[in-house]
């Protein structure tokens, strides 16, 4: 069953097939997403950027060509099972880290088994919705990413992964996001 949290660019889907995923314990975990300029400049907009440089520092998140990739670690699922290579921040339960904190494909990426999982026999009544929301959040993270993308390569000096390159990719962020505010009403909270 797919649950649909609306909230312009921090919209969220949930499916309860995710807890039982048919890829294995850590399901798309194995393969996190890169935290993209726009995902870096989001979790700086929420208060973020000590974290983003703590982690830095700790190595788990990796300076990239196109932003930070998530460290992989080699763990086992349970006792008897092969160590495998997954997220550094997935643990027994899921995801150790907020959602404010995540790359936003991990917020609003749902798998086609997701998506076609039917609920007594029908259609789950959110796929549709979910489908739609998906969609536009990836068209709107992308085509800020290449903007973003653009801006930084333009910049003499590069990514400096320091406290003020990251405010100012959260100044970018909220740049973008205030400039899209009509575009991402559709997935704005209820009320």
């Amino acid at each position: 069953m797919i649950r649909l949290e609306l909230s312009g660019e921090h919209t969220r889907l949930h499916s309860t097939l995710c807890g039982q995923c048919p890829q294995g314990p850590a399901g798309c975990c194995v393969s996190p997403p890169e935290l993209d300029w726009t995902d870096i400049g989001r979790i700086v907009s929420l208060s973020g950027r000590g974290w983003l440089l703590e982690q830095i520092a700790a190595g788990n998140l990796l300076p990239a060509s196109r932003g930070l990739e998530l460290r992989r670690v080699r763990k086992r699922e349970g006792p008897a099972a092969p160590r495998r290579s997954k997220c550094v921040y997935h643990g027994a339960r899921g995801c150790t880290i907020p959602a404010d904190r995540r790359a936003a494909t991990c917020n609003y990426f749902l798998c086609e088994d997701a998506f076609a999982e039917r609920v007594d026999g029908q259609a789950d009544p959110a796929s549709a919705a979910s489908r739609r929301a998906h969609a536009l959040l990836r068209e709107v993270y992308g085509r800020w990413d290449r903007e973003l993308a653009e801006a930084i390569a333009s910049r003499p000096e590069g990514p400096s992964w320091d406290a003020a390159f990251l405010d100012w990719l959260g100044a970018e962020f909220e740049r973008l996001s205030s400039a899209s505010r009509g575009e991402l009403a559709a997935l704005a909270a209820p009320g």
